[in-house]
């Protein structure tokens, strides 16, 4: 089963909006004015995209990232800001509707009033606490599978608001050639 929601995740990751409409819609939320992400993960990392930008498996009118990572990686703050969210205690994770928003995660608040998900944590995987402050590329916690989830990966989102919610928009990711929103089914290096 557990093969088949791999293969199935795979084969849905694959479908990306061809005409840029995320692009789009971010020029009009941020007025062409965009902060770039570091990838949330230590550098040197190499990750690997699951799942991106308004993908058919969980993503459809998402714009949300899944990086598929070993259970246990460490996962730092994309940016600076101050932690408003963290659990770390639920243990279990599936496909089936009783695990949505049964997720361990965190959000962090940035100083332009966005707020960064990181969902799907390890059971005590949060690493810092609800007032933290924390710098780009500091360790906040480790990946898991927790809640609506077919494997380890981290699913990392970002808002207006400080719970998930339809307010999503794509942001630009810093990779080895420049500011860039990530693509599907590509590696990735953490610079």
């Amino acid at each position: 089963m557990r093969f088949v929601c791999v293969l199935l995740i795979f084969f849905t990751s694959c479908a990306v909006v061809q005409n840029n409409g995320f692009i789009e819609r971010a020029d009009r939320l941020m007025g062409n004015h965009y902060n770039v992400y570091t990838l949330p993960f230590e550098k040197g990392k190499t990750v690997f995209v699951v799942q991106g930008y308004e993908s058919l498996f969980s993503h459809s009118g998402d714009y949300a990232i899944d990086f598929k990572v070993k259970e246990g990686t460490r996962i730092v703050a994309a940016r600076d800001g101050v932690v408003v969210f963290a659990r770390e205690d639920n243990i279990n994770g599936g496909i089936t509707r009783k695990y949505v928003g049964k997720g361990n995660g965190i959000t962090i608040k940035h100083d332009d009033g966005t707020y960064a998900h990181y969902w799907h944590l390890q059971h005590n995987g949060a690493l810092v606490s609800v007032g933290d402050s924390v710098l780009q590329g500091q360790v906040i916690g480790l990946s898991g599978s927790t809640g609506f989830s077919a494997f380890p990966h981290l699913h990392f989102e970002v808002t207006r608001q400080s719970r998930i919610s339809r307010d999503d928009f794509p942001v630009l990711f810093l990779t080895q050639k420049g500011a860039k929103f990530l693509q599907p089914l590509r590696w990735y290096k953490a610079l």
